[in-house]
């Protein structure tokens, strides 16, 4: 058995195995009835499709660039184009940060494994950012294109409250008062995401 899984045995369970990471280790819950031969195929079995959804889950730097393009496309009429989209491990108190002069939009590696739904409104916040830095109503009218903003922005806001991050609204029509763990390189906002000044 590979290291960091945990089996679990179930009299109840009958036909089903199932897995899911609970934190460094992989829990596999298998029928008690199985024999250690049975186990350990589906063992094998499960590791492979929770690996496969996994990496479905944490596109690469190219697959990256390539998704802000189409969202781009789809949401923005193709107006922002930026030049680098990749994913970064510096960035612990924020979602996503872009560079508008250089066109430069880099996503936090906390998002990998998040529904791709969360991802997609992340880079759509930052593809908005290309075409207007700030965060008024014309921004936010940009980012309301995007039809999952309002329940991507509140799986976000969840998130960083379960993480115990400090939380400030910043989005339209909302009192600043919370901050929802997501950090502007500028120090004015905290919607999670910074954005380097033009200039």
């Amino acid at each position: 058995m590979p290291p960091n899984v945990e089996v679990r045995r179930s009299t109840r369970r009958r036909r089903t195995v199932s897995a899911y990471r609970d934190g460094d280790k992989v829990v596999v819950m298998v029928p008690s009835r199985l024999s250690k031969a049975e186990e350990e195929q589906w063992i094998a079995t499960i590791l492979e499709r929770l690996e496969e959804r996994e990496r479905r889950r944490r596109p690469s730097d190219a697959a990256l660039q390539s998704r802000a393009h189409e969202l781009s496309r789809r949401y923005l009429d193709g107006r922002a184009d930026p030049v680098s989209v990749r994913w970064v491990d510096n960035q612990r108190t924020r979602w996503g940060s872009c560079t508008p002069d250089d066109g430069t939009i880099r996503l936090s590696t906390r998002l990998r494994g998040m529904p791709s739904w969360v991802v997609d409104y992340v880079l759509v916040h930052e593809l908005a950012h290309l075409l207007i830095p700030g965060h008024g109503s014309d921004f936010w009218q940009l980012v309301g294109n995007y039809p999952k903003a309002d329940r991507a922005r509140g799986y976000l806001e969840g998130v960083a409250a379960a993480a115990h991050l400090p939380m400030e609204a910043d989005a339209p029509d909302e009192e600043p008062a919370l901050d929802d763990g997501m950090h502007h390189g500028d120090g004015l906002h905290g919607d999670g995401f910074a954005h380097e000044a033009a200039g």
